[in-house]
């Protein structure tokens, strides 16, 4: 089972959202990952495997931000690989996204998306709602969510940030 998780603060956020994905271990997972955001940019870590493999990928390329997300996957739309691990973000990289859940329709929408110029780095339903909403991004990452989610069929929970 999947599980997501944010937060906005003063402290940290990696080891805070770290400390949260070790927390929902007992749910079982195939992937793990982490994004964020330093009030400029946002950055993504994420791998196939548990925690302990994040832990030490963020060791290699430690996170600075107040602000993230993360994402513990049990795969539904793609094999479980380091590309198919979320958070996925827009092609811009502006806008990043974790989700629980399943987008039923996501084939309909990623061949919508394609033939509007969207490229897709993995299988994911997940790539799809991040592209989607960057779609409708006009400044108003609420608007924007809001118009995607009108587009979406499935059961989701979806945790999102952008830097704008």
């Amino acid at each position: 089972m999947c599980g997501i998780i944010g937060c906005v603060g003063k402290r940290p956020a990696a080891a805070l959202l770290l400390d949260g994905l070790h927390a929902l271990e007992y749910r079982g997972y195939d992937s793990a990952g982490i994004a964020v955001m330093d009030g400029e940019t946002v950055s993504v870590v994420k791998t196939k495997g548990r925690g302990d493999r994040l832990e030490e990928k963020l060791r290699e390329h430690p996170l600075q931000g107040t602000m993230g997300i993360g994402h513990t996957r049990w795969a539904t739309h793609g094999e479980p690989s380091d590309v198919n691990s979320h958070p996925h973000t827009s092609m811009a990289g502006d806008i990043a996204l974790v989700h629980n859940g399943i987008i039923e329709n996501y084939l309909e929408i990623k061949r919508w998306l394609m033939d509007r110029g969207y490229r897709f780095a993995s299988d994911t339903d997940t790539e799809v709602v991040a592209h989607l909403v960057s779609h409708y991004d006009q400044g108003d990452l609420v608007r924007a969510l809001h118009l995607a989610m009108t587009r979406l069929r499935g059961s989701y929970a979806l945790a999102v940030m952008s830097v704008r």
